[in-house]
Parts: structure tokens; sequence; C-alpha cells
């Protein structure tokens, strides 16, 4: 019960961040504009990744302990995964139009009202700093947490970043400080935002969970007492933190009382070593290899293994059909 209040609790600071966050983000991008800096602009986009990023641990945070139910199987990973893409993709959308208006101003200095521009990223510095200290708890422990808390840091480091061209346009008049500024963080958007593409798409295209592999998995599972041989090994990515595998298993003729203890073994060894918990091993016996094209009788080991080579000529055979 005490995993459960925590999670409660840890939410409640994201999702308050997360309100304090946006509504700064619309203040921060309406004074932008109005007092002509496109840093500041720049950084209300900025802002708005780690409004989202707070939304998504919350999302996570809320999901984890939502239970999978009749239509989604496996709980609701995908639709925080989901979102994290479209929003990424939007950021670098808005960052190329940001570069693109700093082209502009570096070629035709616009005159920034410094002042707005140094009280702003001021107020920004301590939204921000405020925010970390009410995450720093939970940061330690929860991973989703802590990418807020990264995010948030990058973004003291922009805002105290603006403050300090603000204070260098007011003593220098050197205007083109802001749309230079206004680049760095755009850049800076790009690449946190490139992360979450890479990583998101990789999970809705089901791919190989990041930093597993496979040759290793289908290696441990050889060396589990019992087993002769693995083939079909199949890994994916549910969520962000959680990944499936399926996987055929060829043991001796046995009957299922002996094979049980195979196969505790395995989910043994999968979820300790590899945090693989959702599962599916099925077993085939020597005498008869279940493969892609149906039943087939080895004669030897050997002829065993020449039939996995030549399995997908079968497989293209049979789509003629």
């Amino acid at each position: 019960m005490h995993t459960h209040h925590h999670g409660g609790k840890s939410g409640k600071t994201l999702l308050w961040s997360f309100a304090a966050t946006s509504a700064f983000v619309i203040f921060e991008f309406m004074e932008g504009t109005r007092s002509h800096s496109l840093a500041l602009i720049s950084d209300a986009g900025h802002n708005l990744t780690d409004a989202l990023s707070l939304l998504l641990a919350w999302f996570a945070v809320y999901t984890q302990r939502k239970p999978a139910d009749e239509s989604r199987t496996f709980g609701y990973h995908r639709a925080g995964v989901l979102a994290a893409f479209v929003n990424a993709l939007s950021l670098v959308a808005f960052s190329g139009w940001v570069l693109y208006e700093c082209w502009l101003r570096i070629l035709r200095p616009q005159t920034v009202n410094e002042s707005a521009m140094l009280w702003v990223a001021g107020a920004a510095v301590v939204l921000n700093g405020s925010i970390m200290i009410g995450l720093h708890k939970d940061a330690a422990h929860d991973l989703n947490t802590k990418g807020a808390y990264v995010h948030m840091l990058g973004d003291l480091l922009g805002s105290g970043a603006i403050v300090v061209g603000a204070l260098i346009i007011r003593y220098t008049g050197w205007q083109q400080i802001d749309p230079l500024l206004s680049a760095v963080i755009a850049v800076l958007v790009v690449w946190t935002a490139w992360d979450v593409i890479r990583e998101s798409l990789n999970i809705l295209l089901e791919g190989r969970p990041r930093g597993l592999d496979l040759q290793e998995v289908s290696q441990r599972m050889r060396e589990v007492e019992g087993v002769l041989d693995v083939h079909d090994l199949h890994v994916w990515s549910l969520g962000s933190s959680t990944s499936a595998l399926s996987s055929h298993v060829l043991i001796d003729d046995m009957p299922p009382s002996q094979s049980d203890d195979i196969l505790r073994r395995l989910n043994t060894v999968l979820g300790n070593r590899f945090h693989l918990h959702h599962t599916t091993i099925q077993f085939e016996h020597v005498n008869c290899v279940i493969s892609d094209t149906g039943c087939v009788i080895p004669h030897d080991c050997h002829s065993l293994h020449a039939h996995d080579g030549h399995s997908h000529d079968h497989d293209h055979h049979h789509h003629h059909h």
C-alpha cells in the first residue's frame, strides 16, 4: 500500500509543476512577442518541452497504477509514448521556425525591451528552481521524475543565459545577442526532442529494447539446465520500461511436470537478469519440431539446424499459394 501512496504523492508534485509551467509558457510567449525578444519566445518553446515532460512523467506514474483491461491487454504504456512522439515532432518544427526568425533578425536587428526580458527570465529561474526543489525527493528513485528533473535543470540554465543576455544588451546595446541566444535554445530543444523521437519510435515500432542484447538473452536461455536449443526468439518494447519476450524452446521429451521446472528456471533468469516479465515460451520436443512451416521430424541435430537456415525459403514459398 505504501508504494501506491508514494506514487500518488509524486504524481501530485508533477501535476502541480505541469500546471505552473504551462501557465508560465503562455505568459512568457506573450511577453516575448510584446518585448520583441526572440530569446523569450524560444525559451517559451523550451519550457513547453519541459511542461510536456512533466505531463508525461505524471502520465507514467498514473498509468503504472492503472491495471490492464480487456481492450488494452498490456496496460496503457503506449499512449504516453505516442504523445511524447507527437510532441517531440511539433517541437522540432517550432525550433525550425525560431532558427529561421533568428536568421532574419541577425540580418536586420530589432530593438529589444531588455528590462522585460530580464524580469521574465528572472521569474523563469525562480519557477524552475522551485519545481526542482519540489521534485528533488522523488527524482532519486523514480526514472520518470528524474527525466523531468533533468529537463528543469536544462531550463534553469536557459533562463539564466537569458538573464545574462539581457544584462549585456542593457550595458552594451548589442541587440544581436537576443537572436543568438534564441538559436542556442532552439538547438537545445531539437537535441532533447531528437532523443525522445528516437526512443519513442523504437517502442512504437516494437523495436528491441535499448541496452538489451538479443544474443546474450538466447545465450543465457540456452545455459538453463534442460534447454537444448532456442529459436524464434522475439523481444519487443511495450512501453518505456516494459518489454515482452516470446520464444520456442527445444527440450527432451518429458512430462509437463518436469518441463514446468525448466519454465520456472527460464523465467527466473529472464526476470532477474533482463527484467523481462511478460514472457511466452513454447516448448518443443526433440521428436517433432514446430517451425514456421509445420511439423518437421529431424533425422539428427544437424538437419535441424539446416532446416532452421532454410525456413525463410519455405516461408516465401507459402506466400505464393
